[in-house]
């Protein structure tokens, strides 16, 4: 990544403590504004804030629905739970919602929640779903990197024996839309998972809002591309700046942050409830200010 490379923005709605229609109406309204390039949902299962039992959407099922009601928007799951689903259930999943969106979708994929969240971590017990420790799950993430862009790509049945995933006759018909397949978006910032990301990822997702802790996560990236011999820019960076309705200045001064920092993939957390027309608001008072100061600099 240079700094010369023009910011791209996008937005998240958050699928929890919000009712469907809300989404539906920011993604319609985003969808009629070049300048918001691409729209993201997360993936939880319960509540990971505000009322414990509050209302929370599934994220792959809403994101089909996304798509088949937008035209324009790169949509997709920031990032999705390897922890959730089989790898081979998920690329299925995935090159149903890529041949819906009519080759849209970017594929966002992490290790999954935290442990240290008890907020994340309920809805593994509550779903019966194990919560294997980080050593095993980063190597877990690495296998299913694999077999889902193999899924994807792959003519004809496979095998594959690998130390956490186990396909016999593996194969992936339809196919993603995307050649070879979709982008693939790897979130976390752990030093593990970040080799994980060298090796693997189109793209490069950390959250935001420790602009410090980014950079060295940025820097510790281009060193283990170097190792594997893979150009570093070769994987966009890309992050989650939270936005203040109120206080748009600070969300502003994020993205200038992030943008100078190398992070050119900017995504604007929305917190609900949203206001009317809030889709026009960022992209006047956030994405426009910041493009200018960009071209600028």
């Amino acid at each position: 990544m240079t700094q010369s490379l023009p910011p791209r923005f996008g937005i998240m709605t958050a699928p929890s403590q919000v009712e469907y229609h809300d989404i539906l109406r920011v993604w319609h309204e985003a969808d009629t504004i070049p300048e918001i390039e691409h729209a993201w949902l997360f993936d939880h299962l319960m509540p990971i804030g505000g009322d414990p039992n509050g209302v929370t959407y599934e994220g792959w099922t809403l994101l089909s629905a996304l798509a088949a009601h937008t035209r324009r928007l790169r949509l997709g799951v920031l990032v999705t739970s390897n922890r959730f689903r089989p790898p081979a259930l998920l690329a299925k999943i995935a090159a149903t919602v890529d041949v819906i969106s009519g080759g849209r979708l970017d594929f966002g994929i992490g290790v999954g929640s935290r442990p240290s969240h008890p907020g994340a971590r309920r809805e593994y017990e509550a779903h019966g779903l194990p919560f294997h420790d980080t050593d095993r799950a980063v190597a877990h993430l690495a296998e299913a990197c694999t077999v889902i862009r193999r899924l994807w790509t792959e003519a004809e049945p496979f095998d594959f024996h690998g130390t956490h995933i186990q396909l016999t006759g593996a194969f992936g018909n339809p196919k993603p839309v995307q050649r070879p397949h979709p982008p693939l978006i790897i979130g976390g910032r752990t030093t593990s998972t970040l080799r994980v990301v060298a090796q693997h990822a189109d793209v490069w997702n950390i959250p935001g809002g420790d602009i410090d802790d980014a950079i060295q996560r940025n820097a510790l990236l281009d060193r283990y591309c170097a190792e594997i011999g893979r150009d570093p820019a070769a994987i966009a960076r890309s992050t989650v700046l939270p936005v203040s309705y109120d206080h748009p200045d600070t969300t502003r001064n994020a993205i200038g942050e992030a943008i100078s920092a190398g992070f050119h993939h900017i995504i604007l957390g929305l917190p609900a409830p949203y206001p009317a027309g809030v889709a026009r608001w960022v992209t006047d008072e956030l994405i426009t200010s910041s493009t200018q100061e960009h071209r600028l600099a």
